[in-house]
């Protein structure tokens, strides 16, 4: 039975897993950077549940070595890694997303993808848009649907389906490297492990960026990343063909922040909608009184409020003091709601790769980079940033991994 790595905890890695879910393949890990399940935002229970596992998981490598891991547009999903819902420091209930909004469904396109949202419709994961969103520009014939326990409970949905996969958080991939006919994956933290098929589903400037066979290591200095990978360094096998590096490179993506401010039970956030584009500011592209857009006001949870900044700010910004970014956006922010009561807490949250610009040409939502083993890669920056291009891209990873086996 194969062993299986999927890299990335987000829409594509998980979905991706769920489908490999009945195949004649043997335990699944799904290993995430970030704290929990969708991207980097901040869930105490899943770092507490992360951390858990991670214990459990340096105990198994333990004993096996002594015995021998925003909003697309302005009418779609911002998916991937970037289905990310944040938790009030103060209170757990207080929720907001800070990456995706909302998902829309194009009827008229939606063929085979049609079940996935008739799933997680029946299961009551998603619930139709209902609250008012000025400046949302709406297609013919398209749905839009939002998540009331949080975008990241999509991601959660499907990784409880993959019917077992162990999934570990705060587990940064930094090598990938050919050993005794199998994948050794090298970690931050944690010794190495072998799978037999590696799945990677991060955005496509991470996978550029890891090293081992997968680019020539001779430039790394000894003793950098320690004496586990030190003997990589003089790997001179590179997986990454030239073609395929030049469609990999050939991907682009634009950058956003995003701030949560979370609010105590009982204030009141005086507007008349639940969201709203914003078309004339520099730096505020998207507010949302995140909550009220969900439809889960309660005088028992503090509301929250979700901003995007344009991508021209993102861009602008990228490398400043966060400090300083939270500063400029709060105080644009105060000029469109000057009414808008003091948070108990706030987030922000910077997306280098928020939303894909240009998908790697000549790809059908997936990349394979080695046969055997089974090295390939997928995500939305094969197909588009929307919850369809994810789908898409986790489709096509499952009937590549399937057909190898």
């Amino acid at each position: 039975m194969a062993r299986v790595l999927v890299v990335g905890a987000g829409l594509t890695g998980g979905a991706c897993a769920a489908l490999l879910r009945g195949a004649a393949l043997g335990r699944i890990a799904v290993w995430e950077k970030a704290r929990g399940a969708g991207g980097p935002g901040t869930r105490r229970g899943a770092a507490r549940r992360g951390a858990a596992r991670r214990g459990a998981a340096r105990r198994g490598a333990a004993r096996r070595l002594v015995s021998s891991r925003l909003v697309s547009s302005l009418t779609g999903c911002r998916a991937g890694g970037r289905m990310s819902t944040s938790r009030s420091a103060q209170d757990a209930a207080c929720t907001a997303d800070l990456g995706a909004q909302y998902v829309t469904l194009e009827t008229a396109r939606a063929g085979s993808r049609r079940s996935f949202y008739e799933e997680l419709l029946s299961h009551g994961i998603l619930k139709p848009l209902t609250a008012p969103i000025e400046g949302m520009v709406v297609k013919e014939g398209s749905c839009n649907y939002v998540a009331p326990q949080g975008i990241s409970s999509v991601v959660k949905y499907y990784l409880k389906q993959s019917a077992g996969a162990d999934v570990f958080y705060e587990q940064h991939v930094t090598h990938v490297s050919l050993r005794d006919g199998k994948w050794e994956v090298f970690r931050k933290m944690g010794p190495p492990e072998q799978f037999d098929i590696v799945i990677l589903t991060m955005p496509v400037p991470q996978i550029l960026q890891l090293q081992g066979d997968i680019v020539n290591n001779e430039m790394l200095p000894a003793g950098v990343l320690g004496p586990m990978v030190a003997k990589l360094r003089c790997s001179n096998v590179i997986l990454i063909n030239e073609s395929q590096k030049q469609q990999l490179e050939s991907a682009s993506y634009s950058s956003r922040y995003a701030l949560g401010l979370f609010y105590e039970a009982g204030t009141r956030i005086d507007v008349p909608w639940a969201a709203q584009y914003i078309t004339d500011n520099p730096c505020i592209r998207f507010i949302s009184i995140d909550n009220k857009k969900r439809n889960i006001e309660s005088p028992e949870i503090g509301p929250s409020v979700v901003v995007h900044t344009t991508v021209t700010f993102g861009s602008e910004h990228l490398d400043s003091d966060p400090a300083e970014v939270q500063r400029l956006i709060l105080s644009h922010l105060e000029r469109i709601v000057p009414s808008l009561p003091k948070p108990v807490s706030i987030k922000c949250q910077k997306w280098r790769y928020s939303q894909v610009t240009k998908a790697v040409p000549s790809c059908l939502g997936q990349m394979i980079l080695h046969t055997q083993p089974l090295l390939i890669c997928g995500g939305d920056g094969f197909t588009r940033s929307s919850f369809d291009g994810c789908i898409d891209s986790a489709m096509s990873l499952a009937e590549a991994v399937k057909s190898h086996l």
